[in-house]
């Protein structure tokens, strides 16, 4: 079996090594030490600002006359990117998910060529239900991809992410500081279970068409 757990050093050219084998036979895959320590330290200051700046926003599921905000569903609040007004922190994030896109493309000839990406944070006691992320009407969606900006995650913190590949068993992953998760959006369940403290991420999509987000009151 592919080692689904990755740790890549910090060159650009091998950032990626192992990803596309792990995403072909498992469907997923785990990069720890994705972002350094400095990396995550300045994201989650974004991320702290937008929180304390009241510009997160409940997040709904759905997507156009069918996006509604359900709490029993989600609990998580959301800042969504927009590229061209990234803060630097966020703008190398960005680059490094060009820098993805460019390996899948590569080496697993996706046809990927643009990305949505959002800030995320789920309050205590909050969680998201079993769902699978691409839309019905809409399968823009090809990988699915959450990195974690939790320093001091710690056994019982809660909040871990629950994938179901296809005819396998269940992976629960810790959300623990750095580490990226990219799995098949069209294909793989999860869920986030109940978290007992507040849980931070960004969390985002690759896909196979230009974004038509608008970014209105974002």
């Amino acid at each position: 079996m592919t080692n689904n757990y990755l740790n890549p050093n910090k060159s650009i050219e091998n950032r990626f090594d192992g990803v596309a084998d792990a995403l072909a036979s498992e469907g997923y895959v785990i990069i720890d030490n994705f972002l350094s320590s400095e990396e995550v330290e300045l994201l989650l200051s974004v991320l702290k600002h937008y929180i304390e700046s009241d510009r997160l926003k409940k997040a709904g599921i759905g997507t156009a006359y069918q996006y509604q905000v359900n709490r029993e569903v989600r609990g998580d609040y959301i800042k969504w990117v927009e590229p061209s007004q990234a803060l630097p922190p966020t703008q190398t994030f960005i680059d490094y998910l060009k820098d993805l896109i460019a390996y899948l493309n590569r080496t697993c000839f996706l046809g990927l060529k643009d990305f949505e990406v959002h800030y995320t944070m789920y309050p205590k006691g909050t969680y998201y239900d079993k769902h699978i992320d691409r839309f019905k009407l809409n399968d823009a969606r090809v990988i699915s991809m959450v990195t974690y900006l939790n320093k001091d995650w710690k056994e019982g913190d809660g909040g871990e992410l629950i994938l179901y590949p296809e005819d396998k068993p269940a992976i629960s992953i810790q959300p623990t500081s750095g580490r990226m998760i990219c799995f098949r959006s069209d294909s793989i369940e999860h869920e986030v279970l109940t978290t007992n403290t507040e849980r931070y991420s960004i969390t985002g999509w690759l896909l196979n068409q230009i974004s038509e987000l608008t970014f209105i009151n974002q």
